[in-house]
């Protein structure tokens, strides 16, 4: 081969090796299976009104004592960082408590804390069953209301989503390290 070729393929190669390094580091890899349910404006919203998004998930219910409350504030947090970095990131909340969360329950819920029904929709219109099935086989996670109480019983991860609907890493929606999903988020919007 000639000199000029390996010169090329030499000063190539850096630019070829970097580019490998800048996806998702550890991804999860769960593809989310279709949906259509009921959003706080009482409109059909699934998966295919997400089709090409990058979008922050999380599982939350209105009457929670408990951690529903910072991470709530958290995501708010998180949509606010989002727009000030000109990120355009969805967010959308499965109710767990589907039979308590009515879309307007979850509208008046998310105004209290300030959110931007711009680019964040609540989600409700299923049985306590199928939300608890969707939330194992999509999410790994459990969404499951005793019969013996009020609350219910759920993970409490922010799940980052590719625009192809595959969760790509978790994060503690609790106490998030705010910069390692926006940090994720921009390799997703990045990518083709």
């Amino acid at each position: 081969m000639s000199k000029k070729f390996w010169i090329i393929a030499f000063l190539l190669l850096p630019l070829m090796l970097a580019g490998c390094g800048n996806g998702i580091e550890d991804p999860l890899d769960w593809e989310i299976e279709d949906f259509t349910y009921t959003n706080q404006e009482n409109e059909e919203f699934g998966l295919a009104d997400l089709e090409g998004e990058v979008w922050l998930a999380d599982f939350i219910f209105t009457n929670c004592t408990t951690v529903c409350l910072p991470m709530t504030s958290n995501m708010v947090e998180l949509q606010k960082q989002f727009k000030e970095e000109g990120l355009d990131i969805k967010i959308v909340s499965f109710s767990v408590d589907p039979l308590v969360d009515k879309p307007e329950v979850l509208k008046s819920y998310a105004e209290n804390y300030g959110a931007d029904f711009a680019s964040w929709n609540l989600l409700t219109g299923y049985t306590p069953q199928s939300i608890d099935k969707f939330a194992m086989e999509n999410f790994r996670t459990i969404a499951r209301k005793p019969e013996d109480s009020d609350q219910v019983l759920h993970g409490t991860e922010f799940y980052l989503v590719d625009k192809n609907g595959v969760v790509m890493k978790s994060y503690n929606g609790v106490n998030p390290v705010v910069e390692d999903i926006i940090s994720d988020a921009k390799i997703l919007l990045a990518e083709e």
